[in-house]
């Protein structure tokens, strides 16, 4: 083989993080039959195969992981100086990929994100809203979006400056029917909507006064994984319900949803960006943390 394209080895190193091809071609932008196609070219060049592969299961040979071993660190090096080189742009151009749960997506798309495209034209945004506390250098993102107290301890963070805080609600009709718990393990006696988290577990619904820390197991006969069918079911009238508070200020607002134990529910620390640490981030990533920094400064 006497030449290897950039894109040969991208190729080869998504599949390895990503552990099926078409999980790596949606990360590429391509079919997963082109995919396929320039594997196989290159596996025929080098005259080994890289991947065993079944129609239900992709793994690396030895020989596979082997390449990946001595290739990663040499193509990251390759990112690295193509970064320093586009950072002396004076127009920030290029792919901004950024990790965030569903609710914190929402925060930013307006505050920040559609801002920053307005901002720099030759600018793209591409956002993966993920539950799930992933590695973002691993998975190839350039940022992650979490609650301050989830970050990894290795990665910068920024503060977006204004602090997070929970609501829990009910409709008027079901506390017309019901009644309002006046403590924390009074919801035990009320028909909770449960909410599953990413990693499968239920969520303990977490009260805080004075100092004083209770983490209901609240019950309930409808358990769900996404907080807008939850906040259906609360206005339905089919529980009580622990929200974030941006989610159902609206509601509140309107009378259509009833704080309960709002002493209980304090405010804790914000969401953050946070990134690996760089000498020399591209220009597009150093003007959105810019941005990150001037929204922290403007909220705090």
């Amino acid at each position: 083989m006497s030449r290897v394209a950039l894109t040969d080895l991208e190729a080869v190193m998504a599949i390895a993080r990503r552990g099926t091809f078409r999980a790596a071609a949606v990360d590429l932008g391509v079919s997963t039959t082109a995919l396929s196609h320039t594997i196989a070219k290159f596996e025929s060049g080098l005259g080994v195969r890289l991947f065993n592969r079944t129609t239900r299961s992709v793994s690396l040979t030895d020989a596979g992981r082997l390449f990946i071993d001595n290739v990663g660190p040499s193509l990251q090096g390759v990112y690295d100086a193509l970064e320093v080189v586009r950072a002396r742009r004076e127009t920030p151009s290029g792919l901004l990929r950024i990790n965030t749960p569903p609710f914190a997506a929402r925060t930013i798309i307006s505050s920040l994100v559609l801002k920053f495209l307005q901002r720099y034209p030759e600018m793209q945004v591409d956002i993966v809203t993920d539950g799930r506390l992933i590695d973002i250098v691993a998975e190839g993102f350039d940022m992650g979006v979490r609650v301050a107290k989830l970050i990894p301890n290795d990665m910068i963070a920024i503060s977006l400056g204004q602090p997070q805080r929970h609501a829990i609600v009910a409709s008027p009709q079901y506390l017309k029917e019901q009644g309002s718990p006046e403590t924390p393990l009074d919801l035990l006696h009320h028909a909770c909507i449960r909410v599953r988290l990413p990693d499968g577990t239920i969520y303990r619904w977490h009260l805080e006064n004075a100092g004083e820390v209770v983490q209901v197991d609240v019950q309930g006969r409808l358990t769900l994984d996404e907080a807008s069918l939850a906040r259906i079911a609360v206005l339905e009238g089919a529980g009580i319900g622990c929200f974030l508070e941006q989610d159902v200020v609206e509601d509140i607002a309107a009378g259509r949803l009833v704080r309960l134990l709002n002493d209980w529910t304090p405010p804790f620390p914000g969401l953050c960006i946070y990134y690996p640490g760089r000498r020399n981030p591209s220009a597009g990533l150093a003007a959105f943390l810019e941005m990150a920094r001037e929204l922290g400064r403007q909220q705090a």
